[in-house]
């Protein structure tokens, strides 16, 4: 039971590290924020491919955060990232990758694409 409480102390720790830290490099805009300036910047949906295809925010690359890291080249460093996923946690995990490659202009749609109003586009 004592190894449990440890676990769990730790784990927590560990997670409110995180959060600060990605903080630090990553700017988490509400929608109206959001649409200031996504189209002066690369708008990423890092969802999968077929997600993408049943709708995605009007001007948007679809980069799958599980091909963002043999995809790199396609994103520029001297230009803000726009990331959004469905919910966010998939564009905070994008960002950190990015982060960590050295990319510094990182915003997160707050709540993701199934919070945005804004125009959309399907296949």
């Amino acid at each position: 039971m004592e190894f449990l409480i440890i676990a769990v102390v730790v784990l927590l720790g560990v997670s409110i590290f995180r959060y600060y830290r990605q903080k630090s490099y990553l700017k988490v805009l509400t929608e109206e924020q959001f649409k200031e300036n996504y189209r002066k910047a690369q708008l990423i949906d890092v969802r999968e491919p077929q997600e993408f295809d049943r709708g995605h925010i009007l001007g948007a690359r679809n980069i799958p955060v599980t091909q963002l890291r043999q995809r790199l080249v396609e994103i520029r460093k001297d230009k803000p990232v726009y990331l959004y996923c469905q919910g966010g946690s998939r564009s905070a995990r994008a960002a950190q990758i990015l982060h960590k490659k050295g990319y510094s202009q990182l915003y997160q749609l707050k709540g993701g694409f199934k919070k945005w109003t804004g125009k959309i586009k399907t296949k």
